[in-house]
């Protein structure tokens, strides 16, 4: 099932990229219940994966903990960021639901890691350098995976019509900046609040991956393609129509 609505004043937002562009995030009220290594048991067994690709800890990590001061109330908000995800504070934001957060760049070195002994690990986990326009948290990963267990087959085969449907989204978007990330925010709140099926969602930029806007037909942005189940729907403008959203999803 898509993530409870998250409206934590007080919570820990977690991000992990792929060297091929894919970011599977954590958003945890209690700071201290997820953390960068269960995002990469997600990532190994999205990706089939020999072992959790834990060499991208923390160089492709994100992290942003949000606080309140026990003596004067107020709330604090700190916000780190390696240099691989320098482009992404725009996406983080819309995620994390942080509008106009700064992003602090922590330096390579601050990492202890060298990208040339990074790159020694592709010839093995080659599918990390592959883009599969992923972004999904980790609880629909954790909900994802029990929707698809394998149980017995129904005595009565009339009954396979109520399984469980996996949504597979894209959403089209051209370059960050603070509009898109408001397109961005409010698609993420709404699927987080109104919508109760197993998703997916991807975020294409087309001036990055124009083949996969021209293979979806997609000629203006935010573009929002259902690409399962079938048939393919899409809406364009600023997803701000609920009901909008709804009968593209689900009529």
């Amino acid at each position: 099932m898509s993530s409870p609505s998250h409206n934590h004043d007080v919570f820990k937002g977690i991000a992990l990229l792929t060297p091929g562009g894919d970011v599977l995030y954590a958003i945890d009220a209690n700071r201290q219940g997820r953390w960068h290594v269960h995002l990469c048991t997600a990532i190994q067994t999205l990706l089939h994966l020999p072992e959790p690709p834990f060499f991208l800890m923390p160089a492709y990590s994100a992290t942003l903990d949000r606080w309140r001061d026990p003596r004067t109330g107020q709330l604090h908000t700190y916000a780190e960021l390696y240099p691989p995800l320098r482009a992404y504070p725009t996406l983080l934001n819309a995620i994390f639901s942080t509008p106009g957060q700064i992003w602090t760049e922590i330096p390579w070195y601050r990492s202890n890691t060298d990208p040339l002994v990074i790159e020694q690990y592709r010839e093995r986990f080659a599918p990390l350098w592959d883009y599969h326009a992923w972004l999904l948290s980790y609880d629909d990963w954790q909900s994802l995976q029990q929707t698809s267990t394998p149980v017995s087959p129904p005595l009565n085969t009339a009954t396979s019509s109520t399984s469980v449907t996996n949504y597979v989204l894209r959403v089209f978007v051209s370059g960050h900046n603070r509009v898109m990330e408001g397109h961005l925010l409010r698609l993420h709140q709404f699927l987080e609040t109104h919508f109760t099926q197993p998703y997916t969602l991807k975020v294409v930029d087309i001036l990055k991956n124009p083949e996969l806007a021209e293979a979806d037909q997609v000629t203006a942005t935010p573009t929002l393609v259902r690409i399962t189940p079938q048939p393919t729907r899409r809406i364009v403008g600023t997803f701000s129509d609920a009901n909008q959203l709804l009968d593209l999803l689900l009529v």
